[in-house]
């Protein structure tokens, strides 16, 4: 595994402090009606993205995700600003304000989606990893889905698949205990989700998700085996989020007593005390970078806001061209 060093644990403090302020900003726009639909945050998973970016390679390795989805972009390259005037539904967004929470994309930075369907995005991973051992990129994708999703059929055929051809995929379930809002002890008869690899021989294991070190350790093993061809891994990551499954969740299934005990082994809290224990840092230089992050954020609503909405000729312009159809002029 590539060292974890001084400069890593104070990038992944900022990246992951970004990343949380990022989504509490978009948490109060969406009381403020400026983010519409759904809105699944993604508060308390952050280390199971910062570790897995510590052991890709991001000029070649590919990322897939359902609808929780607006901090993986980010940590992919692509410029949270646009990531945010997506969520504003605005022209300037990842998916010209088409998409919105549920859809950013970047085929530049490899970051191939949030999925609106439950588990939808598991074969297409599957799919993605197929290309690259085609064509021989030596890429490796990363296939990430819910503790819920681990229940669609899709799921089982891609394993299948996936072992059958050897494809360079990592898949990884962030389980976060509560699907929608049911509980997984409430949704099967076993708790070891990892353990569904063991039907197919595929490697497999549960992995501290609350731990960044643990998930890059993890995540450096799984993507080796795939880049030697040997096939893909399966993790399960034991993570938490602290808001609801959306903006409209009541949580009415675990209790307040519950979500703070887990807050004390945030992994932001985590970093920041190694950070503090090896003097990585001064207390001046943490406020520094804590008002990076701010700062940043405000960047992000300020574009966002001040960008236009698509014009009602997007519409035609994204669908279909067809050359002796002149009836639909495309502007793109």
């Amino acid at each position: 595994m590539k060292e974890v060093t001084k400069e890593v644990y104070l990038k992944w403090y900022e990246d992951m402090l970004l990343w949380r302020k990022f989504e509490d900003k978009l948490a109060a726009l969406y009381i403020q009606q400026k983010v519409r639909g759904f809105l699944h945050l993604y508060n308390g998973q952050e280390a199971v993205l910062a570790g897995a970016l510590h052991a890709m390679d991001l000029t070649k390795d590919k990322m897939i995700t359902a609808y929780r989805n607006h901090v993986q972009p980010i940590g992919m390259g692509v410029d949270p600003r646009r990531v945010m005037a997506e969520l504003l539904g605005k022209a300037t967004g990842t998916s010209k304000g088409m998409g919105g929470s549920m859809h950013i994309f970047s085929k530049e930075h490899r970051f191939y989606g949030g999925h609106g369907i439950v588990g939808g995005q598991i074969p297409v991973g599957a799919g993605l990893a197929f290309a690259d051992k085609y064509f021989e990129t030596g890429g490796v994708t990363m296939t990430y889905f819910g503790d819920g999703a681990a229940r669609q059929g899709s799921l089982h055929e891609a394993f299948n698949m996936a072992m059958l051809w050897k494809l360079p995929v990592v898949f990884i379930v962030e389980n976060n205990g509560y699907a929608m809002g049911t509980s997984v002890e409430r949704t099967a008869n076993h708790t070891d989700i990892w353990k569904l690899g063991l039907g197919y021989e595929m490697p497999c294991g549960p992995v501290d998700g609350m731990n960044p070190v643990k998930v890059a350790e993890a995540m450096t093993e799984a993507i080796d085996r795939a880049r030697r061809g040997d096939g893909p891994t399966f993790l399960e990551m034991k993570t938490y989020r602290y808001r609801g499954h959306s903006m409209s969740d009541a949580q009415l299934y675990r209790s307040k007593e519950e979500v703070e005990e887990y807050k004390k082994i945030d992994p932001i809290t985590q970093v920041l005390d190694v950070i503090k224990d090896q003097k990585y840092a001064t207390e001046e230089e943490i406020e520094a970078i804590d008002q990076k992050v701010k700062d940043l954020v405000e960047e992000c609503v300020k574009f966002a806001e001040e960008s236009p909405y698509p014009e009602l000729q997007q519409l035609y312009d994204v669908v279909y061209a067809q050359e002796d159809y002149p009836f639909t002029p495309h502007k793109l």
